[in-house]
């Protein structure tokens, strides 16, 4: 049996190493002839074929729990699970919610305040709340969302994370790093007040409506404009682990021109303030592609007549060239990020 990379060693903040993520996927995923996409390293969600191969509709399903931020929290829950649902080319259609609540916290304000936060985001995207649990227990210094979101997608329009094709060109929608840069301008507001202007900052905090966490659009108006033969939205691990992840479930290598990656002034501010890397802060908002060279102009043109800028930052090249960042003549790995930069803050 394989040994895991961090037997006998504590494991940092954030997600599991990808390495030892893989082990144990490969030890305890199992087969299914229903699930056309089960779970694996860059795979934002689950696609199941409730009608065995006759109909013309797929179910499918995320999960994923909102830990750093607690300001929104329910705002943060649903559209980030709604992203990964429309990275499968789906569109979101319900969503439960587990809710555990600190011991000694929690008042029916808090409640309140986020159920309202959750309706109000199921609410903008058309998504109907369907159930879920709450629990005020023991052991948390503040809230957990988990959300839990469900989708459907005609079987013609199923978009999978092994997609990506050599040649393609990788477009990102609005830039980097717009979670972040909400969520550090309103947990650390306090610490930020003597450095930054109040107009700024509220400025920062707003990123989480404008330009907004949510790719739902971004995703519906790529689609409706071309062909897109991936998409993946880098969240916690930012930018550079979303495109790590996008490689390794296509199987391909990528390119990654530095001096085409849009990273947010904003974000480069509050990024410098901390000492933190643009690249690896968690960046849903920002929607990553792997698009055939010839519907870029396409799917970019449409992108911004809908008010959605979008970037050209590289291409998907054979696997054996890597995942590298080209700056100038130099030519080197894609970094790589053992924790998301803002758990430094927490």
């Amino acid at each position: 049996m394989a040994v895991s990379p961090h037997e006998g060693c504590f494991l940092p903040l954030g997600k599991l190493p990808h390495e030892q993520l893989a082990l144990l996927l490969e030890r305890y995923a199992t087969d299914d002839p229903r699930l056309l996409v089960g779970p694996g390293l860059g795979v934002d969600a689950t696609v199941i074929d409730l009608e065995g191969g006759f109909g013309d509709r797929l179910l499918v399903a995320k999960t994923d729990p909102i830990t750093f931020a607690t300001d929104e929290i329910g705002w943060y829950a649903v559209n980030v699970n709604a992203n990964d649902v429309a990275c499968m080319g789906a569109t979101p259609r319900w969503f439960l919610a587990t809710l555990l609540l600190p011991e000694g916290r929690t008042d029916d304000a808090l409640v309140e305040r986020i159920f309202g936060q959750i309706g109000r985001a199921c609410a903008a995207l058309g998504i109907s709340l369907a159930g879920g649990h709450t629990e005020i227990t023991y052991g948390l210094d503040r809230p957990i969302v988990v959300g839990h979101m469900l989708g459907e997608v005609a079987r013609d329009r199923l978009v999978t994370p092994d997609g990506a094709q050599v040649g393609d060109v990788l477009l990102l929608t609005k830039g980097i790093a717009v979670e972040a840069t909400a969520i550090i301008a309103r947990e650390k507001a306090d610490e930020l007040a003597g450095r930054f202007s109040a107009e700024f900052l509220a400025r920062c905090q707003s990123f989480l409506r404008d330009p907004g966490i949510s790719v739902v659009r971004d995703a519906q108006v790529a689609m409706a404009a071309g062909r897109v033969h991936a998409m993946h939205d880098p969240t916690e691990g930012g930018l550079a682990t979303g495109l790590w992840e996008l490689a390794w479930a296509a199987d391909v290598g990528l390119e990654v021109v530095a001096e085409s990656l849009p990273v947010l002034p904003e974000t480069a501010r509050l990024c410098e303030a901390f000492d933190l890397d643009p690249l690896g802060a968690i960046a849903s908002g920002a929607l990553l592609m792997a698009v055939p060279p010839e519907d870029v102009r396409a799917i970019r043109r449409a992108l911004e007549d809908a008010g959605i800028p979008a970037f050209e930052i590289g291409r998907v090249v054979e696997k054996a060239i890597g995942v590298t960042l080209l700056a100038g003549e130099d030519r080197r790995p894609l970094p790589r990020f053992a924790r998301d930069e803002i758990a430094r803050l927490f």
